[in-house]
């Protein structure tokens, strides 16, 4: 039988995938998709970490007029309805999960704590961590980057509404080119829409593998299988 070539594994999920194509809310049969998805990474003994964003609810960079810091902040609070919503429908299928947050808020989670997140996957709970990093002017993207590094994960799955990295946004240009292959240079050089210049320098600095791939079930599972989806930077 085929075992999967990860031991331990950073999911980033958008807040625009979470969605469901429609660009606000969560659509709950994506909810319920992703969730099938871990449980079954969980039962064949994969530890799994996750990033929820938030763009489903806010994004920070469109709240012209806002001060930076006050729209980060309530970003980071849509990331937390994200990562509730996902506990919930992980513990609906039987996963034993845990949400952390950035920012202290006991009633809804623990607060992030490096230690206790790696015991809880070492337990085989499913750890979520809501807030990004806990502050302003640093991404989800960044939030991934650090968090993955912090739990010594293989990998970050990237899972978002597109199937790859592309030169140019493929819904858009028809010409778009497809990368199956990319370097943490090319990517910041290219300025390519991957992760944010941050996100990129950290997975660069600790040698951390990044897939991309459009969320789904199906594509969670070939990744972490080793099939040869999406594009890979590293």
């Amino acid at each position: 039988m085929k075992e999967p070539i990860y031991k331990r594994v950073l999911l980033k999920i958008s807040g625009e995938a979470l969605s469901g194509g429609t660009g606000f809310g969560i659509n709950s049969d994506v909810l319920h998709d992703i969730s099938l998805g871990i449980k079954e990474l969980n039962d064949v003994g994969v530890e799994v970490a996750v990033v929820v964003g938030g763009g489903n609810f806010w994004r920070g960079r469109t709240s012209q007029g806002m001060d930076r810091t006050t729209a980060d902040y309530i970003g980071m609070l849509a990331t937390v309805m994200n990562a509730m919503a996902l506990q919930d429908s992980l513990e609906d299928v039987g996963v034993p999960t845990r949400v952390q947050t950035g920012i202290e808020m006991r009633q809804v989670a623990e607060p992030y704590i490096r230690r206790r997140a790696v015991r809880h996957l070492e337990k085989g709970r499913v750890v979520i961590f809501g807030a990004g990093t806990g502050n302003p002017y640093f991404s989800t993207d960044t939030a991934a980057a650090l968090r993955a590094a912090e739990m010594e994960a293989d990998v970050i799955l990237l899972a978002k509404n597109v199937d790859a990295v592309y030169d140019k946004d493929p819904k858009v240009h028809d010409d778009a080119k497809k990368f199956t292959n990319l370097t943490y240079m090319e990517v910041i050089n290219r300025e390519l829409k991957v992760m944010d210049s941050t996100a990129t320098s950290l997975c660069m600095d600790n040698k951390i593998t990044i897939k991309v791939f459009e969320l789904s079930t199906e594509n969670i599972i070939k990744v972490v299988y080793g099939e040869n989806i999406g594009t890979t930077v590293e």
